[in-house]
C-alpha cells in the first residue's frame, strides 16, 4: 500500500485528489493508498446527498470565510478545522482482506489505526454506531465511505484541537439527532484530544497517525502520480469547485 505524505490544501483540491486516487485505483493504475492530509482555511465538506441549507449554516460560513464542498462519500456535514483536525483517506479494493466486504466491519478495518492512535493517548476509544468513534464517551472522529466497482473511498475527521464553538456555529445538528444521542448540544456530543487533556501539534498528530497506519497496513511512501494530479485538477474545475455540484438538492 502507498502512503502519500500531508497536503494542506483547500477543501475542492482535498476531494478530488480523493476521488482522482479513487478513479486511478480502479483503472489499476496505482495500487491501494493511503492518505492523511489538512484544509486550509477551515473547510464543511458535505455528504453526497444532503441538503446544504438544512445541514450548514451558510450565512455564518460565508462570515467567517468558511467554503462549503460536496463529498462524493455519504454521511453528514463535517467542519474540518485547520487549526485542529487532520482527514485520513483510504482508498482499497474490496480484496484486501475479507473485513472489506461487509459495510460495518469495513468502518471498523480502516479507521482502526485512528482507534489504536487514541488508545496509545491513554484514552478510552472505541467504535459507536456505523462509522463514529468515541473517546471517553464523546464524538472524536467521524467517517463516510462510498464503493464502486470493487473499490472503496473512505475517509474521515481526527479532531485533535477542533474549534467546537465554530462547529456549532456553522453546523446545523437537528434536535431529533442530538435527541437521539441523548444530549442537547453538540458541546455534550463532540469532543477533541484538547478537550480530554492532551495537548498535541498538527505535526505530533500526524506522525502518531501516520506510525499507526504504516503499522496497521504496511505501507511505503509514495506519491502521487501525474494522472491522478492531472484528474485530481479536472474534477476541481468540473465538480468540487463548481457551485452548481456543491449547492445542488
Amino acid at each position: 500500500m502507498r502512503f502519500i505524505p500531508l497536503i494542506v490544501a483547500r477543501p475542492e483540491v482535498q476531494m478530488a485528489i480523493d476521488e482522482a486516487i479513487m478513479r486511478a485505483r480502479i483503472e489499476g493504475k496505482v495500487p491501494d493508498t493511503v492518505r492523511l492530509y489538512a484544509f486550509s482555511p477551515s473547510s464543511v465538506t458535505i455528504g453526497r446527498f444532503q441538503s446544504v441549507v438544512h445541514d450548514v449554516n451558510l450565512d455564518e460560513a460565508r462570515k467567517l470565510g468558511i467554503p462549503v464542498v460536496r463529498r462524493i462519500t455519504g454521511g453528514g456535514s463535517v467542519f474540518h478545522d485547520e487549526f485542529g483536525e487532520i482527514t485520513y483517506s483510504v482508498v482499497a479494493s474490496e480484496d484486501l482482506h475479507p473485513m472489506l466486504k461487509n459495510v460495518e466491519t469495513s468502518y471498523r478495518y480502516l479507521a482502526g489505526p485512528l482507534v489504536d492512535a487514541l488508545k496509545e493517548l491513554g484514552l478510552d476509544a472505541g467504535f459507536s454506531g456505523l462509522n463514529d468513534i468515541v473517546a471517553n464517551g464523546k464524538k472524536i472522529s467521524g467517517s463516510a465511505q462510498t464503493r464502486r466497482k470493487g473499490v472503496i473511498l473512505q475517509h474521515g475527521t481526527f479532531m485533535y484541537s477542533t474549534r467546537v464553538g465554530v462547529l456549532g456555529r456553522v453546523l446545523r445538528a437537528s434536535k431529533a439527532k442530538l435527541a437521539d444521542k441523548g444530549v442537547s448540544s453538540i458541546w455534550e456530543r463532540v469532543t477533541t484530544l484538547e478537550r480530554e487533556g492532551i495537548k498535541l501539534s498538527r505535526w505530533e498528530a500526524y506522525e502518531l497517525l501516520k506510525d499507526k497506519f504504516f503499522t496497521a497496513f504496511g505501507l511505503e511512501e509514495g506519491e502521487l502520480t501525474d494522472y491522478e494530479l492531472e484528474l485530481a485538477e479536472r474534477l476541481v474545475e468540473e465538480r468540487y469547485g463548481n457551485p452548481e455540484w456543491n449547492e445542488m438538492r
